[in-house]
């Protein structure tokens, strides 16, 4: 049975892809904060002697807000955490799935494709594209095989509730919101459901490696998102914009997945209504 590291397998995309791990017969090894810290090197001393065919790394922080507020914990939990991994598969021979993020920044073309020029944005963003850098430096010189996964904006049932999907269903099926109300309805992203996300990484495993965007290929405003909540949940209530827009705000972004779906063979199966439909009941 081929053994899977998988850090970061508390979080929101990591029990969904120990989950399917597990189901596609694979023996996986979680590593969190629990079993140590990925900052430190030393973490990794337990794991040198076990041979793994593959480390699938999902750990790191994520909320772009506290990454201006504390901007060194990401740089180093998401860039030196990085490079303590890469380390491990250097010193192991072991391949890696790395799960970036979106490093676009304003797209200067529709839809965006891995040839797009990269930027970071924000600490997060900019810690992220280090790693991703990093991540594509060993590669190349030190001959690993690693594939650095792109997503857009994953979502599906866990999510933490400060993200927009489970924000708004919440507001929506909550009897004591009367309004729903969003910073702004004209912002359109790139949703991909987390089930899609997974099916990913796994074909990643033992596909080709390469950098990947992750996206259903389409995207959707916020009012429509605000919508099709409504429509599913069977619950229409007034909807209003706060006017505030964001600084350097995106009004319209969709992955371009043509490299994912020719080499990897993977493309999205979830439509967003199915997507959010399953949100809202787990939800409820």
């Amino acid at each position: 049975m081929k053994k899977i590291l998988v850090t970061g397998s508390n979080g929101f995309i990591g029990m969904a892809a120990v989950k399917r791990l597990q189901a596609e017969g694979f023996d996986v090894e979680g590593l969190d904060l629990a079993q140590g810290d990925i900052t430190d090197p030393s973490c990794f001393d337990r794991y040198n002697l076990k041979r793994y065919f593959h480390v699938i790394h999902l750990a790191g922080k994520t909320f772009v807000p506290d990454s201006w507020k504390d901007p060194a914990s990401f740089y180093r939990i998401n860039l030196t955490g990085t490079i303590n991994v890469l380390e491990f598969c250097r010193r192991t021979g072991t391949g890696l799935t790395y799960i970036s993020s979106y490093l676009y920044g304003p797209p200067e073309y529709l839809p965006v494709d891995e040839n797009h020029p990269v930027k970071a944005y924000n600490p997060y963003s900019h810690s992220k594209l280090l790693a991703d850098n990093t991540c594509q430096f060993y590669a190349m010189n030190f001959k690993l095989r690693i594939s650095v996964l792109r997503p857009f904006n994953a979502y599906g049932p866990g999510q933490p509730a400060h993200f927009i999907i489970p924000e708004i269903i919440q507001m929506v099926n909550d009897p004591s919101v009367k309004e729903v109300q969003v910073m702004d309805l004209r912002p359109k992203r790139d949703y991909i459901y987390i089930d899609d996300l997974v099916d990913a990484i796994f074909r990643t495993i033992e596909g080709e490696p390469g950098i990947y965007n992750v996206g259903s290929g389409q995207s959707v405003s916020v009012e429509d998102l605000i919508k099709t909540v409504m429509n599913l949940s069977g619950i229409i209530k007034p909807y209003k914009a706060k006017g505030t827009e964001r600084q350097n705000e995106i009004f319209d972004l969709y992955a371009g997945i043509d490299r994912i779906k020719k080499t990897l063979q993977w493309q999205p199966g979830t439509t967003f209504e199915e997507g959010l439909r399953k949100c809202i009941n787990f939800l409820r």
